[in-house]
């Protein structure tokens, strides 16, 4: 919601300012006169668009924080307190971001908002699979306890992003590393060394010469490459805004050797996880295929969940819906057809998302085992070409005296 200035005078005529968040100037005006403020100005605050960005981007509310929220709300209504209470103890913790959004969320509550209703107003907060979970809880009176098991959720789900996070550590420093150092070498000492052979007249070889054209180019036309990668960039980003071009990529990532493999994999456990929570708060499985779609960040496993969905509807069994796309696994199928039998599908799916979490981190390491000797590999055949380029012309250079 939009942030308000105001200057008003208090119940002793005295000046006061300060800010104000609603949703428009007349509700702004509404709040300040409930708490005794007469207000005489009020403007909304506008904020520098590259500041804002950058705002939001390093103040972004993290999936531990959203966790921690979760918890003390379920723990708090769990032992009888009511939700306004709860609310107005959470909205004096965390970063501010999220305090902002609390108070936000209490207010509207008191005015006779749901909270499911009053969270959907902060989707880059609360998911829609977050919200549909507390309009579940809601519609059966469970709330504290669908609190709990969306909190239980998010820890799983920030354990298993922390460690796809480490496992990509130290690969992802290496290779920063290494093309920090080859920047170096390209813009600050090969050209200090082409000054000095330059003195000698000296007939460079073949590698040298190589490594001195890709210096010299990389000081002076420094532009076109940061052009360049700018282009891809803008580029990559175009076409991943089209659907066309977003399947191609989404495709192409599947077809990588292991990255592929293993994206697939999380993404399934991310889906089968929040399918299954879905279902055990009641929600309809049609509704909780498409909700659960949105976890995917896969455009290809997306539209498979919502064709199946809409396979769902007309009648047909979601085990065979998912068995005649090829781009799900067969054992997929083969254990959702266990839980139709069996009429616990919330159950099979969790071990399911058990499953390919444990397939994901045993994929992690053998990642992880696999890229350290390439990386290795690679790191020794650049630094022996840089050494052997560097070498000739002095061991020439010294040879000719």
């Amino acid at each position: 919601m939009p942030l308000y200035l105001y200057k008003a005078k208090n119940e002793k005529s005295l000046d006061v300012k300060g800010s104000v968040e609603a949703k428009d100037k007349k509700t702004a005006v509404a709040i300040l006169k409930e708490k005794g403020l007469f207000c005489y100005s009020i403007q909304e605050k506008t904020d520098n668009p590259l500041l804002l960005f950058i705002f939001r981007f390093f103040k972004k509310i993290s999936i531990s924080e959203i966790s921690t929220f979760t918890r003390q709300l379920s723990t708090m209504m769990n032992a009888g307190l009511p939700l306004t209470e709860a609310l107005v103890i959470l909205k004096s913790q965390g970063k501010e971001q999220m305090m902002r959004a609390t108070d936000s969320i209490l207010r509207d509550v008191e005015g006779g908002l749901t909270l499911s209703d009053a969270m959907a107003k902060y989707p880059a907060i609360f998911s829609s699979v977050y919200v549909a979970l507390v309009k579940a809880g809601e519609s059966a009176g469970v709330l504290d306890t669908i609190l709990a098991r969306l909190a239980d959720n998010l820890e799983t789900q920030r354990e298993f992003q922390a460690k796809i996070k480490g496992a990509l550590l130290y690969p992802t420093i290496i290779v920063v590393g290494m093309v920090g150092v080859m920047a170096i070498m390209m813009i600050f000492v090969i050209p200090k060394m082409t000054s000095l052979y330059s003195e000698f007249d000296a007939k460079m070889p073949a590698m040298t010469q190589v490594l001195l054209d890709i210096s010299s180019f990389s000081v002076k036309f420094w532009w076109i490459i940061l052009l360049i990668g700018i282009g891809v960039g803008y580029i990559y980003k175009m076409a991943y805004a089209t659907n066309r071009g977003r399947e191609k990529i989404d495709m192409f990532k599947f077809k990588i050797p292991i990255f592929g493999k293993l994206q697939k994999q999380v993404a399934l456990a991310e889906l089968t996880r929040t399918l299954g929570l879905l279902m055990g708060a009641g929600v309809s499985i049609t509704e909780g295929l498409v909700i659960s779609s949105k976890t995917a960040n896969n455009i290809i496993i997306q539209d498979g969940i919502v064709n199946a969905a809409k396979q769902v509807e007309k009648g047909y069994p979601l085990s065979s819906a998912i068995t005649e796309n090829p781009i799900f696994p067969s054992i997929l199928g083969q254990m959702l057809s266990v839980g139709e039998e069996t009429g616990k599908m919330d159950e099979v799916l969790e071990k399911i998302s058990r499953f390919y979490q444990s397939d994901s981190e045993e994929s992690l390491k053998g990642l992880a085992t696999a890229i350290e000797p390439i990386i290795m590999i690679v790191l020794g055949v650049g630094v022996g070409f840089l050494i052997i380029a560097i070498i000739m012309p002095i061991y020439n250079l010294t040879s000719q005296f």
